[in-house]
């Protein structure tokens, strides 16, 4: 069995929540030292000091007459345990045979980590004391408080909740998953009174042994109010018993709730400093809607004396007329007291109206450490089947470092269950990874608290989460898109735009939703995105499709020959530059009932066809189709006269079922591409030809003469090892091309430049006798050449 990784206590904030639910959530209260005229006087101590009593200044902390642990607290945690009076001998217990084989697989494989509330017991009393106001009389206040005892490793949460009497300890305490919350909220359903706060968590078993992930031994004081005596729980890790025994000792009294007291393992000691239990509460539990109080060290300045030099005070004495003046300086006076840890109240769960635009910011910057304002945020409470409430938000810019496309794990959704922070560590389990990018919370009533991965990823509850929460996303993306601000989409799309496209790979489901959000360059508009919704409204009325072609920049796809016919007739074409972008229109398939076409695959109909015209130009042109796929051969799969070219001899375009030229460049670059599937891929080229040019005419008119001629063979090499880099293929030997290229060139240009051979003059047969030359006539001639 694997052990898996140590991060936590807020098991034990979460799980003594389990304690909770039957007995309370921590306090603290001043103890009662005498009775003058039937009033208590009350002092109040330090914890973890011996005796000392805490400045007045410490009072301000309205704690009214709540309690304190139920003891006078004069020395450490450890000592004041071991000076406490013998308790009294505790009967036995054998745990349930389920309970022994489950308890190492709760601590070693249930939960994930060891950080994981104490509200349960809380909620549950406030509700009882609706119809029974007695349960209150010792003790109004509802908090919990946590002590630590760092040189020792010993935690102390307290409650002051609803308790547990004892035989509510043998049937919670020893049983998986008998929880007397879950009792209680069946006594709910049958009298049909369930109101607001019945949304108790009811795994309280399994959430209380979560303890033995971090400690030893586990010590549990309860009381309830509904029995006049307390109670305490022990237990150790890996033992098959516990022992439950009722404390006599007035000192350890609490007027009512659970102390649930953790004696940490050597390796787990940490978890008793004072600053992991700050950071831990502000992390998990800074939402509770309870008041939580740790006790922390604490300091106040004051001045005192100081004694003075010998030397100094025997001058001082013989300067009668010297004002003495007493020397003292500043200290800080050190003293221990309770802290509120959660006075943030959640945003979320306040009406949306309430709530400003700078509020929902500073939320956003605090929370997920942001300098920049979101570019849009949805604040939503749904109702039915799940409740839940959130607060979403569309970054301004997009994350760097790991987190980018290809990474589902992000840290940007923060899961809270009844305001207790869970995780934010996702797998894709509530947005899918295309839409990663979105940052938020999420508060839900209905999970329970010891939820793991395993739990969200087979929960229902979670499914119809990740459906409303991807919807409201949309929503907002959506609002943004239809911003009379046309620049903050332009912002969205530089930052997320892929992830939308990646988004119609995935997830089907949402094509509708995702398809209006998409832009693209096109024929008509290099420099601004266009919408498809912008496209349709611009297509002829004879159009019947959404006309695209992928290839790597604007100039290359508008430079290309596919275009030419689409040009002339001002029909509008899409420019697919964005590597994903082509892969994505394919899962799209269609937009409003428009198919998608890539004008670089054969059979591309314009709408224009002329079945009488096709059929004179086949009579005249097939005996040269026939010619040059001779000379082709494998290389296509057969040669075609082409109705998508004007100016162009000829095109080399794929087939209707293999990839495209730009696909296969792709696949080409990929660092494991697999050559093998290459070839499978690559599918069947059709070499398309322009009768009306004058290099086809005249390759016709060379077919008609003689077709072995070899000039003429090799033109038709040449044409089609042009039109497979026209057409955006890479040549298969890209030498020989250039050979070939160089071939055609030394032939065009030979002699065209090259000065005229000179004249030789005969020699003279008789020497001394100079010969007669012939004067030439030059005529002038200006600087530009003309006479």
């Amino acid at each position: 069995m694997h052990r898996l990784s140590r991060r936590s206590v807020s098991t034990i904030l979460r799980s003594t929540g389990s304690a909770s639910r039957y007995g309370s959530a921590a306090t603290a209260v001043p103890f009662s030292e005498s009775v003058v005229d039937g009033e208590a006087k009350f002092r109040w101590y330090s914890v973890l000091t011996t005796g000392r009593e805490i400045p007045n200044k410490t009072k301000q902390l309205n704690l009214k007459h709540t309690f304190f642990l139920g003891t006078r607290y004069e020395s450490t945690a450890a000592e004041s345990d071991s000076s406490s009076s013998p308790p009294s001998v505790g009967e036995k217990y054998e745990y349930q045979a389920e309970v022994s084989r489950l308890m190492d697989l709760i601590v070693n494989s249930l939960y994930s980590n060891k950080e994981v509330n104490a509200s349960d017991a809380l909620d549950k009393l406030r509700f009882l004391s609706v119809t029974d106001s007695e349960l209150l009389k010792d003790a109004a206040d509802l908090d919990i408080r946590i002590q630590t005892d760092k040189d020792n490793g010993i935690i102390t949460i307290t409650d002051s909740g609803i308790g547990m009497t004892r035989q509510e300890l043998i049937d919670c305490l020893g049983t998986i998953a008998q929880s007397g919350t879950a009792k209680f909220l069946q006594a709910l359903k049958d009298s049909k009174d369930a109101g607001a706060d019945n949304n108790l968590i009811g795994q309280f078993g399994v959430g209380f042994y979560s303890a033995f992930l971090v400690a030893d031994r586990v010590v549990v004081s309860t009381k309830s109010p509904r029995s006049d005596k307390q109670y305490v729980w022990e237990g150790e890790a890996n033992a098959s018993s516990y022992t439950i025994r009722e404390d006599t000792d007035p000192e350890n009294h609490i007027p009512r709730g659970t102390r649930l007291t953790l004696y940490l393992k050597r390796d787990d000691k940490g978890f008793a400093h004072p600053e992991r239990i700050q950071k831990l509460l502000k992390n998990y539990s800074q939402f509770v809607s309870f008041p939580i109080y740790t006790w922390q060290e604490k300091g106040y300045t004051k001045e005192v004396e100081v004694d003075e030099d010998p030397a100094e005070a025997k001058k001082d004495e013989q300067d009668d007329t010297t004002e003495k003046k007493k020397k003292t300086k500043t200290v800080v006076e050190k003293y221990w007291d309770w802290e509120l840890s959660n006075e943030t109240q959640p945003i979320w769960l306040r009406n949306p109206k309430e709530v400003s635009t700078e509020d929902y910011n500073e939320f956003y910057k605090k929370t997920f450490n942001e300098y920049l304002e979101p570019l849009a945020s949805s604040h939503f409470t749904t109702e039915g089947e799940v409740e839940f409430r959130s607060i979403l938000y569309v970054p301004a810019i997009a994350s760097t470092g790991k987190d980018d496309i290809v990474n589902p794990k992000t840290k940007n959704i923060r899961l809270y269950v009844k305001r207790i922070f869970i995780s934010d560590d996702f797998d894709g389990e509530l947005f899918p990874r295309y839409l990663s990018f979105v940052k938020g919370v999420v508060d839900s009533n209905d999970l329970p608290l010891n939820v793991s991965r395993e739990i969200l990823q087979e929960s229902r509850i979670v499914r119809i989460m990740r459906k409303r929460l991807v919807r409201k996303a949309f929503d907002m993306i959506l609002g943004i898109s239809m911003s009379e601000n046309r620049e903050d989409y332009e912002k969205f799309w530089d930052n997320f735009g892929k992830h939308l496209k990646l988004g119609c790979i995935e997830d089907r489901e949402n094509h509708k939703r995702i398809a209006p959000l998409l832009r693209f360059f096109s024929s008509q508009s290099e420099e601004e995105m266009i919408s498809l919704d912008e496209y349709v409204e611009n297509m002829k009325p004879e159009q019947k499709d959404i006309y695209y072609i992928a290839s790597d920049s604007i100039t290359s796809a508008r430079n290309t020959p596919f275009l030419e016919r689409l040009l002339e007739k001002d029909l509008e074409v899409l420019f697919l530059v964005d590597p994903i972008d082509e892969i994505a229109i394919q899962n799209l398939k269609s937009y409003k009932e428009k198919n998608f076409v890539d004008i670089t695959k054969e059979d591309l109909d314009l709408g224009d066809k002329n079945e009488e015209k096709e059929k004179i130009m086949k009579q005249e042109f097939g005996q040269t189709c026939d010619w040059i796929k001779k000379r082709l051969g494998d290389k296509v799969a057969s040669v075609q006269i082409s109705n998508r070219l004007s100016s162009s001899p000829c095109v080399l375009v794929s087939g209707k079922f293999g990839w495209s030229a730009n696909m296969e460049r792709l696949m080409k670059s990929q660092t494991v591409g697999d050559m093998s599937s290459l070839e499978f891929m690559r599918g069947r080229r059709v070499f398309e030809i322009n009768p009306e040019h004058e290099i086809i005419k005249n390759l016709t008119a060379a077919c008609r003469s003689n077709q072995d001629d070899e000039d003429a063979l090799r033109a038709v090499d040449l044409l089609y090892d042009a039109a497979l880099v026209s057409s955006g293929y890479t040549p298969e030997d890209p030498a020989q091309l250039g050979g070939k290229i160089y071939e055609m060139m030394g032939m065009a240009l030979s002699g065209k430049w090259s000065p005229p051979p000179e004249v030789q003059h005969p020699v003279s047969s008789q020497p001394g006798i100079p010969e007669t030359l012939e004067a030439e006539v030059v005529e002038p001639v200006q600087a530009d050449g003309q006479k």
